[in-house]
């Protein structure tokens, strides 16, 4: 299969997870508001940190405020990891590829994609934002059933999930750093009992609390969250096993060794930490590096695979992050 073919199917993959991760952080965000009292909501700006695009939105000259980061984050298309412009790329992408996609796919994603852009001035308001958003995330699942559904599993399909995957760990990471960052860094008293809140906030920002549930059966803590949402074995979001089928699914493919060694050294540096014992400090550097080792992952498989790595938007930058926390 052509190198430019499997490098859009990728990105295609990349664009449909970081919108539909976008639009669950937006949506769980809003609701923590009403979660908690006045005064202790962990508010908005810190989803700039988690996207990674604090250096693009301090740019716009927006203000820090509920309105401003909400556009921005949903229908800014100058922002590359707004949903309204990586629904834009994915669609464009998926054009080029309509020999290859299954036309349910294609036609699903062409008319969410008008959909959203129809209903995106009313879903911007804040009445309207969930309803918005929920309809957003089960168009994004559905298009991703029709895909496994319906596609041979070729190197088209592999690429794929090459995308998914690696797009997912590496949200999973940053949503990790930056809650419990805010949280370790909250002052003691009186936020103390507000702290399963907020990190049920994380678990639902992956649409895992059922699972981390069904799995720890404990209440809501930080070090089973950390570990569930970094190194659960079973939780297709956790780091870990996102890294393990991001291995299984470059096996498929000639020319791995080197992406399989740099999915090993990510694989390793995450097995190795111990969580327990981590504060707040170490904690940020050890996902610093994941997050780098992650990235370093993308870079191999774009010297190896794709013909021009510069046609896309780079995987979110740890920079930002670092200089955030």
């Amino acid at each position: 299969m052509l190198a430019r073919v499997v490098e859009n199917v990728y990105w295609l993959a990349r664009y449909l997870e970081r919108a539909e991760n976008t639009a669950r952080l937006v949506s769980v965000n809003t609701h923590s508001q009403l979660d908690l009292p006045p005064g202790y909501a962990l508010g908005w700006l810190p989803l700039i940190d988690i996207t990674g695009s604090r250096e693009a939105f301090d740019a716009s000259s927006r203000r820090s405020e509920e309105r401003e980061i909400v556009q921005f984050l949903i229908a800014d298309i100058g922002n590359p990891g707004s949903m309204a412009a990586s629904l834009q790329l994915a669609r464009e992408n998926a054009r080029t590829l309509r020999d290859i996609l299954p036309t349910d796919g294609w036609e699903v994603l062409h008319q969410f994609f008008l959909e959203f852009t129809e209903e995106l001035p009313t879903g911007l308001n804040r009445r309207s934002r969930f309803n918005f958003l929920k309809r957003s995330v089960l168009q994004l699942q559905t298009l991703a059933g029709v895909l496994d559904g319906t596609m041979n599993r070729n190197d088209a399909y592999t690429f794929m999930m090459l995308g998914r995957n690696l797009e997912r760990a590496d949200m999973s990471s940053r949503i990790a750093d930056v809650r419990a960052a805010q949280l370790e860094a909250a002052p003691p008293g009186e936020m103390r009992p507000f702290d399963t809140i907020q990190w049920m906030s994380v678990l639902r920002s992956l649409s895992g609390y059922e699972m981390y549930r069904l799995s720890r059966r404990a209440r809501v803590s930080r070090a089973d969250v950390l570990e569930f949402v970094l190194r659960d074995e079973q939780f297709p979001r956790s780091c870990r096993s996102c890294l393990v089928q991001t291995q299984e699914w470059v096996r498929a493919v000639p020319r791995s060794g080197v992406v399989l060694d740099a999915l090993a050294l990510a694989s390793r540096f995450l097995a190795a930490a111990d969580l327990t014992r981590l504060d707040q400090n170490a904690l940020h550097e050890l996902i610093d590096q994941l997050q780098l080792r992650i990235i370093g992952v993308h870079d191999t498989l774009a010297r190896t695979y794709f013909p021009n790595a510069e046609a896309h938007p780079a995987p979110q930058s740890t920079t930002p992050l670092a200089a955030a926390v």
